[in-house]
C-alpha cells in the first residue's frame, strides 16, 4: 500500500500541466507587439461574441439579428464561434457582434450606427420596446468570458455580478421603476420607456512577463440611455415616444476603456462572478442536512434488520416442524408468494432499465463535472456529454430490461426491445418536438434547427437502438436469475390491510424523505435554469445524488419490510412507486416555484415551462422509482435467501 501511495506521489510530481480543450488561454498583444514578441497565436483584435437575448417573465429568447440593433458586416460572419450539439440544443447563439475594439485601444463615444424610424408604431421599433417591458437583457462574451454587469446589493458591501445586463427600462404610470432604471441612470419618469444606447466595456488584462503575451482577466459594462451624441454631454435619457407619430432617432454608441489587474492569475478568472453569487453557505447548510438525514434513516434501517430481522430469522430457521412455523407470522409466511410475477411485468421492466441508463448517466456527468472537464468556460459541453452518454448507454438499458422481464418469466423478448428502445425516449422526444414547434412559431433563438432534429434522430436511431438491440441480445442469452424458493401455484389470500399500508399513502410516505434532502439542491438548479442564475457547484450536486440513492434505497426497503409484515406480498410495484413519489413532490415544488418565485407572463411561456418540466419530472420518476425497485429487489432475495425452506 505504502509503495502505491509513493509511487501516485511521484508521478504527480513528473506530470505536466495541460489545458482542457478549448480552454488555453489566448494571447493577446498590440499592433506594435506583435514585430516585436514575434508570436503568431497573439492576437490584436478583441472580438465581442453577443448571445441570445432572454428574460425572467418570458421564456421566449430571442436572437441579437431578432432587434434592431447594428448590426455586424457580412465579414465578420467567419468569426461566428462554432457552436456544438449542446450549445444548440441549449439555444445558445454565439454571433460575430458590430464592436471593433483593438487590445489596449481606449475608446471615447464611439459612433456605431444610427436607427431612424419615422413612426413610433413602426415595427421594429414596437418589437423593442415591448421586449423592454419584458426586462430582456443583453448576453455577451468576450474572450470565452461572460460580460458582466455589477452593481451593490442591499445590505451587502460586495457587488453582485450577473453575466447579462439589460436592453432597457421602464416606468410604470405607477412610477415604480424596473431595477435596470434605477440601477444604471437614475431613470425615473413616469410611463415612459428608456433604451440603453451606449455601453462602457472596461477590459482588464494581466500584463505578460518579459518577452510573452497579455492574457485578458474580466469583461465588464456599464449602461447608459443618452438622448444626444455624444453620451458623455448628454444628461437625460433616451425616451421611446409614446406618441404615434412622432418620429424617433437612436445612436448607438460605446467606449472601451483598458485596465491592468495585478494579483489575479489568468486561472482564477472567474472567481469574481462566482463569489458574488450567495449561495455557498446555504448549500453547505443543506448539504449537511441531508447527510444528518441520512443518517439517521440509516441507523433506523440498521436497527430493523440487525434486531427484528435477525431475530425472526433465527426464530423461523430453528423451528422443529411445520406447525411451528404455521404458528409465525409476518413475512416468514408469504415466501411463497413473494416472488410471484407481478402485473405489467413489461412496463416494470422497462423502466428498471431505463432507470439505471439514467442514473449511469448522471453519475458519469456529474463526476466529469467534478473533475473540471465541463466547468462554465467550456460552453455547451455538459448538456452534449449527458446527449452521447444516454445514447450510446441504450446497451445497458438494453441489458437490464431483458434480464429482469426474462426472470418474471416473459416470453415477448421482441416487445420488450421495442419497448425499451422506443417508450421512453418517444415520450420526450414527441414532447420536445412539440415545444420546438411553439419555439419556431414565435421565431425564437430557441427553437432547434431542423438539421439538428436530423442529427438528434439519428443518434436515436443509429446508436441508441442499436445499441439497445445488443444489450438486449446479451440480456436474453443469460440464464433467468434463479429465486431462493419457489413460488406456489395457489395465490394466498393477503389479509386485510390498514390504511397506512395503502399504496398511496405508503407512495407517499416513502418520497417525502428523499425530497426533503435535495430540495435545497433543485432550488438552486431552477434558478439556474429558468431566472437565468450560473450554478457551478457541481460537487455538491454529486453529493446530493449519492444522498438521494441512498435515501431511495432506504425508504424503499423499509417500507418493503412493513409490508411484508403484514403478508402483503405485492411489492414489486409498490417498491418502484414508493421511491419514484419523490418526482411527485418535485412537480409540486415546480408548480410552487412557477407562482411564487417567477414573473412569467403569457400562454407560450406557460406550455413551454410546464413541458419542459413534465420532462425532467418523468426522468426523475423513473430514476428515483428505479433506485427503489432494484434495492428491494435485492432485499428480498438476501432474507429468502438465508431462510431454511423445504
Amino acid at each position: 500500500m505504502w509503495r502505491t501511495l509513493l509511487l501516485c506521489l511521484t508521478l504527480l510530481t513528473v506530470v505536466n500541466a495541460f489545458y482542457l480543450p478549448g480552454l488555453a488561454p489566448t494571447k493577446f498583444c498590440t499592433e506594435e507587439e506583435v514585430k516585436t514578441l514575434d508570436d503568431k497565436d497573439c492576437k490584436t483584435e478583441v472580438f465581442v461574441h453577443v448571445n441570445k437575448l432572454d428574460s425572467v417573465v418570458q421564456i421566449l429568447p430571442y436572437e441579437y439579428s431578432s432587434f434592431d440593433f447594428c448590426q455586424p458586416d457580412k465579414e465578420s460572419d467567419d468569426h461566428d464561434p462554432v457552436e456544438n450539439l449542446g450549445q444548440v440544443v441549449f439555444g445558445e447563439r454565439l454571433r460575430a457582434s458590430p464592436y471593433k475594439i483593438m487590445y489596449k485601444k481606449n475608446i471615447t463615444d464611439e459612433k456605431l450606427c444610427t436607427k431612424t424610424y419615422k413612426r413610433v408604431d413602426d415595427t421594429k421599433l414596437k418589437f423593442l420596446r415591448d421586449r423592454i417591458h419584458e426586462a430582456y437583457m443583453h448576453q455577451w462574451v468576450i474572450d470565452n468570458m461572460p460580460v458582466t454587469w455589477c452593481y451593490t446589493v442591499a445590505n451587502s458591501d460586495q457587488p453582485f455580478c450577473t453575466t447579462r445586463f439589460p436592453v432597457g427600462c421602464y416606468v410604470t404610470h405607477s412610477g415604480k421603476p424596473h431595477d435596470a432604471c434605477f440601477l444604471s441612470a437614475q431613470l425615473s419618469e413616469r410611463d415612459a420607456t428608456y433604451v440603453f444606447n451606449h455601453v462602457k466595456i472596461m477590459i482588464a488584462y494581466h500584463k505578460g512577463e518579459q518577452g510573452e503575451a497579455d492574457r485578458l482577466l474580466r469583461a465588464q459594462v456599464q449602461v447608459a440611455s443618452c438622448e444626444k451624441y455624444p453620451c458623455s454631454k448628454s444628461s437625460k435619457g433616451m425616451k421611446i415616444p409614446t406618441k404615434k407619430d412622432d418620429p424617433m432617432e437612436i445612436i448607438y454608441s460605446y467606449s472601451v476603456e483598458f485596465v491592468e489587474l495585478e494579483g489575479v492569475r489568468w486561472a482564477s478568472r472567474w472567481d469574481y462572478i462566482l463569489n458574488s453569487l450567495p449561495h455557498t453557505n446555504i448549500q453547505w447548510f443543506s448539504l449537511l442536512n441531508s447527510i444528518v438525514i441520512t443518517i439517521f434513516l440509516s441507523a433506523m434501517v440498521a436497527m430493523v434488520l440487525l434486531r427484528s430481522l435477525h431475530r425472526d430469522i433465527m426464530r423461523y430457521n430453528q423451528a422443529e416442524s411445520a406447525e411451528d412455523i404455521q404458528e409465525d407470522f409476518g413475512w416468514k409466511l408469504v415466501h411463497g408468494d413473494v416472488f410471484r410475477p407481478p402485473t405489467n411485468i413489461m412496463l416494470l421492466s422497462v423502466s428498471a432499465g431505463t432507470g439505471v441508463q439514467i442514473c449511469i448517466m448522471t453519475l458519469v456527468s456529474l463526476l466529469f463535472a467534478c473533475l473540471g472537464f465541463l466547468s462554465p468556460p467550456n460552453r455547451g459541453a455538459l448538456m452534449t456529454t449527458v446527449l452521447v452518454l444516454y445514447v450510446f448507454l441504450g446497451v445497458v438499458s438494453g441489458y437490464v430490461s431483458a434480464r429482469l422481464y426474462k426472470t418474471m418469466g416473459g416470453l415477448r423478448w421482441k416487445s420488450n426491445v421495442l419497448t425499451t428502445a422506443f417508450l421512453f425516449p418517444g415520450i420526450i422526444f414527441g414532447i420536445f418536438f412539440f415545444l420546438n414547434l411553439v419555439l419556431w412559431s414565435y421565431n425564437s433563438a430557441a427553437a432547434i434547427p431542423f438539421t439538428t432534429l436530423l442529427a438528434l434522430l439519428c443518434l436515436w436511431f443509429g446508436i441508441s437502438v442499436p445499441s439497445t438491440f445488443f444489450g438486449a441480445f446479451f440480456g436474453f442469452r443469460r440464464d433467468p436469475i434463479s429465486q431462493p424458493v419457489r413460488t406456489n401455484q395457489i395465490p394466498r389470500e393477503i389479509p386485510e390491510q390498514t390504511w397506512m399500508t395503502h399504496p398511496f399513502i405508503s407512495s407517499l410516505m416513502g418520497g417525502a424523505l428523499p425530497f426533503g434532502c435535495i430540495f435545497i439542491q433543485l432550488f438552486f438548479i431552477l434558478n439556474s435554469i429558468w431566472s437565468g442564475q450560473m450554478y457551478y457547484m457541481f460537487g455538491f450536486i454529486f453529493l446530493a445524488f449519492i444522498i438521494l440513492a441512498v435515501t431511495c434505497c432506504e425508504t424503499a426497503i423499509l417500507l418493503c419490510y412493513f409490508h411484508l409484515c403484514s403478508e402483503d406480498y405485492r411489492w414489486w410495484w409498490r417498491s418502484f412507486f414508493s421511491s419514484g413519489s419523490t418526482a411527485l413532490y418535485l412537480f409540486l415544488f415546480t408548480i410552487h416555484y412557477f407562482y411564487y418565485k417567477l414573473s412569467i407572463q403569457g400562454m407560450a411561456s406557460s406550455i413551454l415551462y410546464f413541458g419542459y418540466t413534465f420532462i425532467m419530472v418523468l426522468l426523475f420518476f423513473v430514476l428515483t422509482g428505479s433506485f427503489g425497485f432494484l434495492a428491494c429487489l435485492l432485499f428480498v432475495r438476501k432474507i429468502y435467501s438465508i431462510v431454511k425452506i423445504d
